[in-house]
């Protein structure tokens, strides 16, 4: 296949692209006023030209002053309606632009939400980040740089193109010719020169946005082992080739323009050609002549708007494109579903002791993993229960509390007070089911805004308590109170405090079910034999369930049993200390 044919066959917009593209274009209803006002706007532009030349052309000819009355005040209007309406046109296009960006955001989040977060683990952030707002960002150019100027440009010079040729037909012939010439050749020059390069640059942005994160986030790593600078080279190659795209892009617009002015240059030339031999015949007089010769420069000045609104096309094709691939069309089938199928789900209904999670041969597969992470889980979790989850690294200790808070989704049975999960919506079963994960995530805020959106309706005393639980009550203090800020992803707290405060976010939250991934990861031994008591204290206290996925042993006096998890061989109860073995 050559590369013209593979070059047009790529740039055919796939159906998910043309569906991002159906919602940037605004409504008819929000684009019309705006197209009717850059309409007119454009149309007054090139009509005052032609009344100045008219009006100063037959003023050279000192006629009374009650025939150049109409010329005055169609120069005066012309140049008001010019203004007005191109004001118009901003306002009411970059209005109707905006609102759809919004709508157009609200929809790609719509179907990035339900990937988060097992879905979305083989995704770059930089680069899903460059998608979600620059590229996004540039669908605003299809109804702004592409749409508004096309239709623009292209009704007014076929307007001007027909009223030169009632003037003179001659003239609008040749008007017409080297429209057509400046708008092949001028986007046949792009094409060759900017094409490629304008295709690139969305993906370039991505790509130097993940290098620009990698390096930011893990420059204390770098420095350490001396790669820094090689990282930095690569950094700058990425960004060499994008300016080297950008530059390329400039070039072949330049062209483009010069394209422009030399077809508006010849079209005035022979306008004038035409219109000479024509002068003193058939009525055709000095101040015709006039319009015939200089309309083609304000009609080209409208034109230069179509190949540069081509350009735009090629880009908002490429972003177009990008988002489209965001997040897959489909929601991969180990992602569950974000409603339960049927009309309604099911409601939860809890009992006054709490909730019972039964398991009975649950497994659970990672989106596009060939073999599952997890198979043969039986398990029954009831109020009160502490139970400490052990099992070596790969065992699938995190599948299994991804799939319990319905992240991932399961075979097998997974039932809750004895509904099927899978008729429950996911969001009803979190809020049953909570996860303190291994690695939570702090905003870079307060303290206390990191806790409240667990529960927006706490009183400060309420934030305090649950801090007392945890242990952190005397560090708030000393930090200043809930107003200490944590930083950014909790850079200024250690790995023990973040934990305990995703842990008092977990408890404030109230989940009757509460799964705590490996606390101890980020901190030392004594902190981390501190924050399990603490957790199970707590649990203990309020008589929630808690399954605790640890590495480290865990004190006998703190849990009701220990289960070890196996890869491919489901769970094994151990016995606890002291407890005399079943016969």
């Amino acid at each position: 296949m050559s590369e013209s044919r593979s070059s047009r066959t790529t740039w055919r917009p796939s159906p998910a692209a043309r569906a991002v593209l159906g919602l940037a274009q605004p409504p008819a209803r929000r684009s019309l006023p705006s197209l009717a006002a850059g309409v007119v706007s454009a149309a007054s532009a090139v009509a005052l030209l032609a009344c100045s030349a008219w009006l100063i052309t037959r003023a050279a000819e000192m006629p009374p002053i009650m025939f150049l009355g109409m010329g005055v005040v169609g120069v005066r209007a012309f140049a008001l309606s010019r203004a007005a309406f191109r004001y118009l046109e901003r306002l009411t296009s970059h209005d109707a632009a905006f609102r759809q960006l919004g709508a157009l955001r609200l929809g790609i989040f719509a179907r990035l939400v339900p990937l988060a977060p097992a879905g979305l683990t083989g995704t770059r952030r930089g680069d899903l980040l460059t998608r979600l707002v620059r590229d996004v960002d540039d669908l605003q150019d299809l109804p702004l740089r592409v749409v508004q100027p096309l239709a623009t440009s292209g009704l007014v010079a076929v307007l001007s193109v027909v009223g030169v040729w009632l003037v003179l037909p001659a003239a609008g012939l040749t008007l017409a010719l080297c429209l057509i010439v400046a708008g092949v050749v001028g986007t046949l020059v792009s094409v060759a020169l900017s094409a490629r390069s304008e295709r690139a640059l969305a993906p370039l942005r991505g790509a130097l946005a993940d290098e620009v994160l990698e390096v930011v986030e893990n420059l204390d790593v770098l420095t350490a082992f001396g790669a820094l600078e090689a990282r930095l080279d690569t950094l700058r190659a990425v960004e060499d080739r994008l300016r080297t795209a950008a530059l390329r892009r400039s070039t072949g617009a330049g062209v483009q323009a010069a394209v422009i002015s030399l077809c508006a240059g010849a079209a005035t030339v022979l306008a004038l050609l035409a219109a000479i031999p024509a002068l003193g015949t058939g009525g055709f007089s000095g101040p015709a002549l006039a319009v015939v010769v200089l309309v083609p420069m304000a009609v080209f000045e409208v034109f230069a708007m179509i190949p540069p609104a081509l350009s735009a096309w090629r880009q908002v094709r490429s972003s177009a494109e990008r988002v489209a691939t965001a997040v897959p069309e489909r929601i991969p089938a180990e992602i569950p579903a974000d409603s339960a199928p049927g009309d309604a789900a099911a409601p939860i209904d809890l009992p006054a002791g709490g909730p019972v999670v039964e398991l009975t041969g649950l497994g659970a597969s990672w989106p596009g993993a060939e073999h599952p992470a997890l198979s043969g889980v039986t398990l029954t979790l009831a109020a009160g229960d502490r139970v400490h989850l052990a099992g070596a690294s790969g065992a699938g200790k995190t599948t299994l509390a991804q799939a319990l808070v319905r992240f991932l989704d399961y075979t097998g049975s997974y039932r809750l007070n004895g509904v099927e999960a899978r008729e429950l919506a996911p969001a009803d079963v979190r809020r049953v089911v909570g996860l303190c994960e291994q690695r939570p995530w702090l905003f870079d805020d307060t303290v206390r805004q990191n806790l409240l959106f667990a529960r927006d309706t706490a009183t400060d005393d309420d934030l305090l308590g649950v801090l007392e639980r945890v242990g952190l009550s005397d560090w708030v203090r000393r930090r200043g109170g809930l107003d200490a800020r944590v930083g950014e992803r909790g850079a200024l707290v250690s790995g023990g405090q973040a934990q305990r405060i995703a842990l008092a976010r977990a408890l404030l939250a109230d989940f009757p079910v509460l799964i705590v991934d490996e606390p101890t990861a980020n901190v030392d031994t004594g902190l981390g034999d501190a924050l399990v008591h603490d957790i199970l204290s707590a649990s203990a206290a309020a008589g929630r369930a808690v399954l605790l996925i640890s590495h480290t042993p865990v004190p006998a006096e703190l849990i009701t049993r220990t289960l070890t998890l196996t890869a491919g061989s489901g769970l094994r109860r151990e016995p606890i200390p002291g407890e005399t073995p079943a016969r």
